[in-house]
């Protein structure tokens, strides 16, 4: 680290964080104790590329020196974070690293919106926003084609925009937008497969149940779980891609899918939420033989793992380093300080045997009572 730069990736908890899952407030969230130690984001190889195939940078590589955080601070900036969906444990923490990075900063956030996967909602809530005069956006697109004219309206209004995982067709880094941040969603899908593969012993048929949508995240991420499946594992075969356009339909999909397919030995869901239908769906048909794969560690799906249930394992992205570097590269556009336009950080691999390493890797707080009462020693 060089001298002279003071890393402002300290990772500092000053309150109870409940995580939300699947919509549901879960209990037992225990809140992480104060710490003013600074914690570099974690780095490592990203598979991912960007939205416009750009090649990633290291989130370890951010930084702010002393007298640009003085300028920041006296600045008094304010700004908003525009969620695409807020009712999992991946936005709640998202918004946890986004609002302790912005309070180090000394950035006022003056709204947080849920769009809930609508892409009209989502304008309306830029368009309100707006209207509070915000210095910087930190939002996902809902759809990339309809989200560019409301985003450019912002940008030429001054305000800097950085993205979660995915920006709007038509917009370029370092003019329309400051950067994309995101998990590595190609190697979150190499993980679930790879899981999948292994717990199979390399034979069986699965489906694949996905977000149908043109949805850059979700798109990497299957496309890297059906590549990996059948470069690696070529005695599985996948019977069906399943989609959902509503992500309370796992178990609707899931339910069709082991109906279809009676001997089906394994199920891949895109995300948590929807993989959480498709458990429930598995259970209430007594299959609980099946094998679920899938990306990202919420509250639910993390116990699931702990018993050592139907999920067997997944990636999971990193939502509170994500939301420390988002603010750290807003800190970036209002000095003037250029800025990659592609941001990653490495996935992580999680199973039963280091669910729960993994929990307080991610959210840097031990998992909740219940899961830790839960793991199957």
């Amino acid at each position: 680290m060089k001298k002279g730069l003071l890393v402002v990736l300290c990772v500092l908890f000053v309150a109870s964080f409940v995580f939300a899952g699947g919509g549901q407030q879960s209990s037992g969230g225990s809140a992480p104790a104060a710490s003013s130690a600074p914690v570099v984001l974690p780095s490592g190889a990203v598979m991912s590329t960007g939205p416009h195939g750009e090649q990633a940078s290291p989130a370890s590589d951010l930084s702010l020196t002393a007298d640009e955080l003085a300028k920041i601070k006296a600045g008094k900036y304010k700004a908003a974070i525009c969620f695409h969906y807020n009712g999992d444990d991946w936005s709640a923490a998202q918004e946890k690293g986004l609002r302790d990075q912005f309070g180090r900063m000394g950035i006022e956030v003056v709204a947080v919106t849920s769009a809930n996967f609508n892409a009209a909602q989502q304008k309306a809530d830029i368009e309100t926003v707006l209207a509070l005069n915000p210095d910087a956006i930190v939002s996902i697109p809902v759809d990339v084609v309809s989200a560019e004219s409301v985003f450019k309206d912002a940008a030429k209004k001054g305000v800097k925009i950085v993205f979660m995982d995915n920006c709007p067709d038509n917009m370029i880094a370092g003019t329309d937008y400051v950067s994309v941040v995101s998990a590595d969603n190609y190697g979150n899908g190499v993980a679930a497969a790879e899981i999948m593969g292994e717990k199979l012993g390399g034979k069986g048929k699965i489906a694949m149940v996905y977000y149908d949508a043109n949805f850059f995240v979700t798109n990497q991420r299957d496309e890297a779980f059906r590549k990996t499946i059948r470069e690696k594992f070529p005695g599985i075969t996948i019977v069906e891609e399943a989609g959902f356009n509503d992500v309370n339909k796992g178990a609707e999909v899931g339910g069709a899918l082991i109906t279809k397919h009676p001997d089906l030995n394994g199920i891949y869901a895109t995300w948590d939420i929807p993989a959480e239908g498709v458990v429930s769906a598995l259970r209430a048909n007594g299959r609980n033989d099946i094998i679920v794969t899938t990306i990202d560690l919420g509250n639910n799906v993390a116990r699931i793992l702990a018993q050592d249930g139907i999920v067997k394992g997944l990636g999971a992205q990193r939502p509170y380093d994500q939301g420390v570097a988002e603010a750290i590269l807003v800190g970036y556009a209002l000095v003037g300080k250029k800025a990659p336009g592609y941001v990653a950080l490495p996935p992580y691999k999680v199973t039963h045997e280091n669910v729960l390493e993994a929990y307080k890797g991610i959210y840097y707080v031990d998992a909740p009572v219940d899961i830790r009462n839960a793991y199957k020693k």
